[in-house]
């Protein structure tokens, strides 16, 4: 009896893609400058994302026909900007956008709500100010993130500089970015150079799928080391970075009902010196390259290929590409992913300001003009430094003693808090935009999030917890754009007012929640969440978090969902 050969799994459209037009062109130029077209067509689509675009459109008005406004995302490595960049991109959004900046989970600034004939200027101003937007979406190296706040001086800035070496050692080298978006010309796809270009880093069809990668600086985990698919771990001896402990193989995203997805922490991998930072960066960018799933997408990111082959194997083929063996990591804690409110005082004297923005969206409301506070900081003084926190928050760096007590006036005009600056489950919490603007939204989340957070407050205080911070994340979706599986209560869109709920993450971004209910209404939350913070209050430890006390004790009398559908 024979048997017939096992079928083999074709690539995905976006590989078929990707090997037709390696520049990654496609017609964008062609169709930027048609004013006819009303978007960009489907496959022109997937090419903007390796630009930092993505074409959506207004779910709120879908009843009266499709409002196309596309998002923008910059690269901007460590999240550092000056105050002339600053200005720049408040005008950007003011000028070419929803007159909002959106501060994202990893360190960028977005744009929302732009509309075609305002795409092509304002990408170009982008460039102008000298901030750019390639990679920050596509199948590549995305955002390369950094600790933001001065920790240890010297070594601070050589970790910061140290992201930016890797941000530009990981581009792409297609000219279509520059071609498109700084002289307005569209490249011939049909030339030799065009049609055959492979870059030298990636190759023809580059990655399987997106590519994160993130530095801290122990013992704070401002930017959820353990979430990304590349982690760098300093190692500081006498204020230098001598070296870095390699992670690899973390991430969020997973899609319902599909049991090959999960959310991952990366596996720690060993130490290496720091000299060898750009090829461990390359090893492992390219191990994702050579051996990440190209016929699925959703099974396509480095975390399945560590949790299929293991931290063995991939260690092995680390050391074979850079040609020499990693030693054991170091030993390190972690405390904390928070950021610090209010003013510090940095190891180099100057003074820093953690400002809280709510889900990241930087805007003027009645009450507090929070993007017209920071854009009159950036033009009085040109000295200070913007730094965005992977927490969605903006600090104000290198303030001088005579700066310090000019710049809480300023902010106070414009009804801005230094000093208990939100309540505090608010302050702890993060949200991804979702609706209306992103198109994988099943339910609401910026916008929902903050109401939400107060009727927790509430509930918290009636069971005598008020006091108590829980870390508390929301996403209109299970691509896990703001990490919710890490938060010590994670609420996932399923569907219109309906959430999936999961319980137990720690403080310190090392832990994996897990599912406590498949779908909560949005109406039954505090009806839920009662008799667990009630529970907690009672059989917690002297100081034991929320989500440690889940993890200690809940689970053991019901334990978590099994299969998230």
């Amino acid at each position: 009896m024979s048997t017939a050969a096992p079928t083999e799994k074709k690539p995905s459209r976006n590989e078929e893609l990707k090997t037709a037009i390696p520049t990654l062109a496609g017609n964008i130029a062609a169709t930027l400058a048609d004013s006819s077209a009303a978007c960009f067509s489907a496959d022109d689509e997937q090419f903007l994302k390796f630009h930092g675009i993505y074409q959506q459109d207004d779910r709120d008005l879908r009843k009266t026909g499709k409002l196309y406004i596309w998002m923008i995302r910059g690269r901007i490595p460590g999240g550092v900007l000056s105050a002339k960049q600053w200005i720049a991109m408040d005008d950007l959004a003011t000028q070419r956008a929803n007159n909002t900046l959106r501060v994202t989970t990893r360190q960028s600034i977005q744009f929302h709500g732009v509309v075609k004939d305002r795409l092509g200027p304002l990408m170009k101003e982008i460039n102008q100010a000298m901030v750019d937007t390639l990679a920050a979406c596509g199948d590549v190296n995305r955002n390369v993130m950094a600790s933001p706040a001065p920790a240890i001086s010297v070594a601070r800035q050589q970790v910061f500089e140290d992201s930016k070496l890797v941000s530009e050692k990981l581009l792409p080298q297609t000219k279509a970015y520059h071609s498109i978006w700084v002289d307005g010309v569209q490249l011939n796809l049909d030339s030799a150079e065009n049609k055959d270009f492979v870059d030298p880093l990636y190759g023809k069809t580059y990655l399987p799928r997106k590519f994160k990668t993130a530095f801290v600086i122990p013992p704070v985990n401002d930017v959820d080391l353990f979430t990304n698919c590349l982690g760098f771990v300093a190692i500081i001896e006498n204020d230098q970075v001598v070296g870095y402990n390699l992670t690899a193989g973390g991430g969020m995203g997973r899609s319902h009902g599909n049991t090959i997805t999960y959310p991952r922490l990366a596996d720690v991998v060993g130490y290496f010196p720091r000299h060898r930072l750009v090829d461990v960066a390359k090893a492992v960018l390219t191990v994702h390259r050579d051996f990440g799933d190209r016929t699925d997408r959703k099974h396509a990111r480095l975390k399945y290929v560590l949790q299929e082959k293991g931290v063995e194997w991939f260690r092995a083929e680390v050391e074979a590409r850079i040609g020499a063996k990693l030693e054991d990591a170091k030993p390190v804690r972690f405390i904390t992913t928070s950021d610090t409110y209010g003013w510090q005082k940095g190891m180099d004297g100057k003074w820093f300001l953690t400002l809280f923005v709510s889900s990241g969206r930087i805007k003027d409301t009645e009450t507090v003009l929070q993007k017209t506070a920071l854009r009159r900081v950036a033009e009085r003084f040109d000295s200070v430094e913007f730094r965005l926190s992977a927490n969605q928050n903006v600090l104000l760096c290198n303030v001088s003693d005579a700066e310090k007590d000019g710049i809480t006036a300023l902010l106070h005009e414009h009804g801005v808090k230094t000093e208990k600056q939100a309540g505090i489950l608010h302050l702890a919490a993060m949200s991804c935009p979702s609706m209306p603007t992103c198109g994988l939204g099943l339910a609401e989340s910026e916008r929902f999030l903050p109401s939400l957070l107060d009727r927790i407050q509430a509930l918290t205080a009636e069971v005598g917890i008020g006091d108590q911070e829980i870390i508390i994340r929301m996403t209109g979706c299970p691509n896990g754009c703001a990490r919710p599986y890490m938060a010590e209560i994670g609420f996932v869109g399923k569907g219109p007012g309906r959430y999936q709920v999961w319980l137990g993450g720690n403080e310190n971004g090392t832990r994996l929640n897990k599912v406590w209910k498949e779908m909560m209404k949005d109406t039954e939350i505090e009806t839920e969440l009662r008799p667990l913070l009630l529970r907690y209050k009672s059989e917690r430890l002297d100081g034991e978090r929320f989500g440690d006390w889940v993890e200690r004790v809940f689970w053991k009398d019901q334990p978590p969902v099994t299969t998230a559908s």
